[in-house]
């Protein structure tokens, strides 16, 4: 929805007079760049690793399961119980590992962003400063869908907005 909001605005804005507009392709950029290469590799090499080691606990619990299974028979009630919550709690840990590595907030996303956000923020800074020094109002990324990366406060008709709305 915002994406078609934002697509109809600059539509708008772009017919009802003639302003300035640019776009970059981020992903072309990056590309370029070669500490965003090298950061991307560190990622993947790190998330490797976590995948694995989730992996390897995830096949050592199969194993503990099975042995459980063709055993079980020898243990009382009370032992079966003990390792069936041996068992569990041990599911409980490794799910509770994948989400912390890979979770919306893991430790995945935070390399991530502890890694990359210093290009990105230098790459978007840079685009600022092209953008005011050449006057453009607007800058999209071809490579995010026609994202916004840059308007020039003159554009923003957001206080036009509210007032129209009787805010």
């Amino acid at each position: 929805m915002k994406k078609i909001i934002l697509s109809l605005f600059t539509i708008i804005a772009l017919s009802t007079s003639a302003q300035k507009v640019a776009f970059i392709e981020s992903e072309y950029i990056f590309g370029k760049v070669k500490t965003y290469a090298q950061a991307q590799e560190n990622i993947e090499k790190i998330s490797q690793e976590w995948h694995k080691d989730i992996e390897d606990r995830m096949s050592l619990l199969d194993q503990q399961y099975k042995k459980f299974q063709a055993e079980q028979s020898l243990f009382t009630s009370q032992m079966r119980q003990e390792k069936i919550q041996e068992i569990e709690s041990k599911e409980k840990e490794i799910a509770s590992l994948q989400q912390k590595r890979f979770g919306p907030n893991g430790d995945l996303f935070k390399k991530r962003q502890e890694l990359l956000q210093p290009i990105t923020s230098r790459m978007l800074d840079e685009v600022q400063k092209i953008a005011q020094a050449k006057n453009y109002d607007m800058v999209l990324d071809k490579s995010a869908g026609g994202a916004l990366v840059y308007a020039s406060a003159r554009t923003n008709i957001s206080d036009e907005v509210i007032k129209a709305m009787g805010f």
